[in-house]
């Protein structure tokens, strides 16, 4: 009986070390692929003079990976960004993802990012709270940039920006970060929690992710409305605190009452036009004109529900749609990166939108924009001094 004990106890442990070893990894691997890699002979021989390349939105901070080792897996690491010759990426907050997701209706029962965590041997508090593994996350953007040596920064002013811009014009393998939120649910039903992000370095929050939250309805939640008392209180306090909205996930109806509440410029991080590919994820003529009236800007993903394909020509043709309809200053790259999806490319494959664009109609300079002068250019009009 007590050899039999033993045996379980050892094939247990075997088990348990197996998941904790192994599992996050795999999730990384099998969720976060590519449909193209790059050869050399793709890029461009002006792609590294581009003074800026930034993306508006990756969730590389959701996963288990060493940030300064080249992964085979993934989209993102540092030695990715700097072969990418990317001056920024914003990295964006995952804190709960419901089980079963999809694009058109989902509850907030469940939570797969508790079980990441947890899985990961995260801190404790990051199992049960969306609050505590937001902010642990944040953490370790800093932790990063600490560690980088200087390679690395988190930017979180208009004269953080103004000084990196000034550093990577004599060394152009700096790379910088900057800290989003991908629904406004980890603030806990709580406003002041608005305080504790932005103090940590958020600048810019979605209101929804893919459920319904105690702000407003998302794109894919169950009721799909709009911004709740709660919400409107969020709005205006974002707005004092020179915190960017991004309309990502968003109802329909949530898009309208932000407009009705604010005429401050918006972003939508990661998306795709219903002009193009038209589906529940993707942003109406209606909303986009507004956006666009309002200086906003709109960053087009590379992964296939955005953009109705699956490799950088799907991307430039909805880049080409939003650039028609309200001018080429206002629409950007916003891959969606390490998102547990298959993006077209990892962030070496950037340099594979040059041609795409150039096909599209678009000149060397309408292209530095789209790679990334617009993002430079709308934070430093919109991040607090």
């Amino acid at each position: 009986m007590k050899k039999i004990v033993i045996i379980i106890f050892a094939l247990v442990s075997v088990c348990v070390v197996l998941f904790f070893s192994y599992a996050p990894r795999y999730f990384d691997e099998t969720k976060n692929i590519v449909t193209t890699r790059i050869a050399e002979t793709d890029r461009y021989p002006w792609y590294d003079s581009i003074p800026f390349i930034a993306d508006l939105h990756c969730d590389m901070l959701l996963w288990d990976r060493d940030f300064f080792r080249q992964h085979n897996y993934g989209h993102v690491d540092l030695p990715r960004m700097q072969q990418a010759n990317m001056a920024l990426q914003v990295f964006t907050i995952v804190s709960k993802v419901p089980a079963g997701i999809n694009i058109e209706r989902n509850d907030d029962k469940s939570d797969q990012i508790g079980l990441l965590s947890f899985a990961q041997l995260r801190p404790p508090a990051t199992w049960f709270s969306a609050k505590e593994r937001a902010l642990h996350q944040i953490n370790q953007l800093y932790h990063f940039a600490d560690k980088s040596r200087g390679d690395f920064r988190v930017l979180t002013s208009r004269s953080d920006l103004t000084q990196f811009l000034a550093d990577r014009s004599k060394n152009s393998s700096l790379t910088s970060g900057m800290l989003g939120l991908e629904g406004a649910h980890c603030l806990e039903n709580e406003i002041n929690n608005l305080d504790v992000f932005y103090n940590a370095g958020v600048r810019y929050i979605g209101i929804t992710h893919f459920f319904d939250n105690e702000w407003g309805g998302s794109a894919h939640g169950i009721n799909k409305g709009g911004l709740t008392d709660a919400g409107k209180i969020l709005i205006r306090k974002m707005n004092e605190l020179k915190i960017t909205i991004d309309l990502a996930h968003a109802s329909p109806e949530l898009i309208d009452n932000i407009l009705a509440l604010t005429t401050q410029p918006l972003i939508v991080s990661h998306t795709g036009v219903k002009g193009v590919c038209d589906n529940q994820r993707n942003l109406s003529d209606k909303h986009l004109v507004e956006i666009g009236k309002r200086n906003g800007l709109v960053g087009i993903g590379l992964w296939e529900t955005s953009v109705c394909g699956t490799d950088a020509a799907a991307t430039a043709k909805s880049i080409r749609y939003v650039a028609d309809r309200i001018g080429v200053k206002n629409v950007a790259l916003g891959s969606d990166f390490d998102g547990a999806i298959g993006t077209h490319f990892d962030a070496t494959g950037l340099p594979l939108m040059l041609q795409a664009l150039e096909k599209e109609g678009f000149t060397r300079a309408e292209i530095e924009l789209i790679m990334g002068g617009n993002i430079r250019d709308f934070f430093l009009r919109n991040l607090p001094e």
